[in-house]
């Protein structure tokens, strides 16, 4: 598998990077893991605007998702060559009519669907292209999932949103590489059931075994570095911060 940083900033954009969104790339299949805030003009920088083959939203806050407006506009108003097929698109239950209300003009109540093929996300495992994936709700105060991607016997691991929860430890469990939320700073932040600081998501990393842990979801209040060392006190293993454009191989 082959994962690139599209976007990692938290909460919204920051000068250097859209919010949250990450491709994963293999036997020539693209899927795209949340689309943020900025997401979609930096993921023209990887890949056409049509050759995406899948889309997984974490969840339905605007820094995971209000792009997919702007990706609408591009795949049912397209000229060249005629208005794009449905794509697989997962998320939670009300995708559709959350995407459907942000945009506010669609041309009817079901446009959304003429260009996106809408799955509901529930606890579980199924197949998306040629990956294996295992979906479980994290703590976040609306529906949201972390999901565990399988590919030729390597695991990536992503949080989505989430604040310390059990589920989260065994979607990371073994994981070649960990793509963790590290919103808040230890000692400043403390709100339940929203996010992880920098602290936490080193304590679940080393839970899980987890063979690499990558942060991501920092706010631009945030300073990176704070987080980074708080992690690395807790996680002995590899750990670093996601960055656009980096890309990883798993």
């Amino acid at each position: 598998m082959k994962l690139t940083v599209v976007g990692c900033s938290g909460s919204f954009p920051s000068a250097e990077s859209a919010c949250s969104s990450y491709l994963v790339e293999a036997d020539g299949f693209r899927l795209l893991l949340d689309m943020g805030n900025g997401a979609l003009g930096e993921l023209q920088r990887h890949c056409g605007l049509y050759d995406l083959d899948a889309i997984y939203l974490s969840h339905l806050h605007a820094d995971h998702c209000i792009d997919m407006c702007a990706y609408f506009v591009a795949r049912y108003y397209r000229h060249d060559g005629g208005r794009a097929a449905p794509i697989p698109v997962y998320g939670p239950e009300g995708t559709e009519h959350r995407l459907t209300t942000a945009y506010a003009d669609t041309p009817s109540a079901s446009s959304m669907s003429e260009v996106f093929d809408f799955h509901t996300v529930k606890p579980g495992s199924f197949e998306i292209g040629p990956f294996s994936v295992h979906t479980e709700k994290v703590s976040h105060p609306v529906e949201a999932y972390g999901i565990r991607i399988e590919h030729g016997g390597r695991t990536l691991t992503y949080s989505g949103d989430t604040g310390v929860c059990d589920p989260l430890v065994e979607l990371a469990r073994d994981a070649d590489l960990f793509l963790c939320e590290a919103a808040f700073t230890h000692g400043k932040e403390c709100i339940p059931d929203l996010h992880l600081n920098g602290r936490e998501a080193g304590e679940i990393a080393a839970r899980a075994a987890a063979r690499r842990l990558v942060l991501t979801h920092i706010p631009p209040w945030t300073d990176p570095q704070v987080n980074l060392a708080d992690a690395r006190e807790t996680y002995t293993g590899p750990v670093e911060l996601a960055a656009p454009r980096a890309t990883y191989e798993i």
